[in-house]
């Protein structure tokens, strides 16, 4: 096992006797050696360490000191932290031992330093005592299989829900997506339509352009106030001051925007720059672009999403001269292999275009009037999901997430 430290973390348990454990292990003589020494001698009101003792007069080994997370105020709380939580970390880090995680040849040269959470209002000495012992030995266990490795990381970070934030931000995973945009005027028939929908993983919601004019980017938020969980779009169809409407966009909480691929070269990097600065999905909506390919070649930084779209416009002059909508979908591919971005299609879409497009490779259907102005909202977006497979996580096991039978 090489020289060097070791970082590992794990939360058990639930309630107030939660418990959340990161630690490092590593040699006396490195980084670790230092921080140790360092965490001892330097106290700070209310999260004074100490050393790991199974019993007084019986520390740990390898040594371990304790930095509690929480500010301890009273008798109460520093009876947790040198009772149950003291006595689970030390016993986990001898089980350690024990057990073969920690090599017995390393006892007298290694030190960790753990960082625990004892919650305030934590009563049950037993499960503090228990869900501290279990996060610090799996918070070794992984700390020393260098658990999660940087694959694991990348397939989980778009899925992940941080138990304390409260609401997951959604990220398009895994394709196929229905889009619905909301290309309404009023704000009270926009969010009726939104609690009529599914709540699908595969549903998100689009603040439509004439929306937006009508109310403002400050509507995104209201949509979020009726779906707080939804991936929404801001359509601005921005055209110039690419940066500042896009920052205006992730302000109001908007997960996307669209830019008009029209646009000056200018506009649109710094659209697309501003858009990966902030940490949402750039859409680059082809509308009037006769080569989408030739297009996305000249820019400097390439959209997350393209977006081939008929506007409302030809569709209507094609439907009052008879003839069929030239849809202008066969690049699909070929747009995905050499850029890699995800490509959605817009424009007059019904179920029977909608599934010739899946077919070609969409990753987004963009539906507006069908369902929005359909006398349900909630059957016309069915017709579409009934054409994608069931959502990414319908069967999916609850701690499918976590470590598998050989990773750690």
């Amino acid at each position: 096992m090489e020289e060097g430290f070791y970082v590992g973390e794990a939360l058990v348990g639930s309630g107030y006797e939660v418990a959340h454990v990161d630690l490092v292990i590593g040699s006396k003589r490195g980084a670790a050696g230092i921080a140790f020494v360092n965490a001892l001698s330097q106290l700070s009101a209310g999260h004074t360490p100490m050393l790991a003792v199974i019993r007084p007069n019986l520390p740990a080994k390898p040594n371990t000191v304790i930095v509690p997370k929480v500010t301890v105020k009273t008798m109460e709380d520093a009876d947790k932290i040198f009772g149950p939580a003291q006595a689970a970390v030390a016993k986990a880090v001898a089980d350690a031992v024990e057990e073969g995680l920690i090599p017995r040849d390393k006892c007298e040269d290694w030190v960790i330093i753990a960082s625990v959470f004892i919650h305030p209002k934590a009563k049950d000495y037993r499960k503090i005592y228990q869900y501290n012992y279990g996060a610090t030995k799996l918070a070794i266990r992984r700390a020393l299989k260098g658990y999660p490795s940087a694959e694991k990381v990348l397939k989980e970070k778009d899925r992940a829900v941080h138990p304390i934030m409260g609401f997951k931000v959604r990220r398009l995973w895994n394709p196929p997506y229905l889009q619905v945009a909301l290309d309404l005027r009023s704000v009270d028939r926009a969010l009726e339509v939104v609690k009529l929908l599914p709540k699908r993983e595969r549903l998100i919601l689009e603040a439509g352009t004439p929306l937006i004019k009508a109310q403002g980017v400050g509507v995104v938020e209201k949509i979020r106030s009726v779906w707080r969980d939804a991936f929404i779009v801001a359509d601005l169809k921005t055209m110039d001051v690419g940066r500042v409407e896009v920052k205006e966009a992730a302000d109001a909480t908007a997960d996307a925007v669209c830019i008009l691929a029209v646009a000056s070269d200018t506009t649109v990097d710094k659209a697309i720059l501003e858009a990966q600065k902030q940490g949402i999905y750039s859409v680059l909506d082809m509308m009037e672009v006769s080569d989408p390919i030739a297009r996305l070649e000249r820019l400097t930084y390439k959209p997350d999403i393209v977006l081939l779209h008929v506007s409302a416009d030809v569709e209507r002059a094609a439907a009052e001269a008879g003839k069929p909508l030239e849809t202008r979908w066969g690049n699909i591919s070929e747009i995905k292999r050499r850029f890699k971005v995800l490509v959605a299609v817009a424009g007059g879409v019904t179920p029977t275009t909608a599934g010739e497009a899946l077919r070609s490779g969409a990753d987004i259907i963009v539906v507006g009037r069908y369902i929005v102005r359909s006398g349900d909202p909630r059957r016309a977006a069915e017709q579409f999901l009934d054409l994608m497979p069931p959502d990414p996580d319908t069967m999916r096991l609850i701690l499918d997430e976590d470590e598998r039978v050989g990773e750690i």
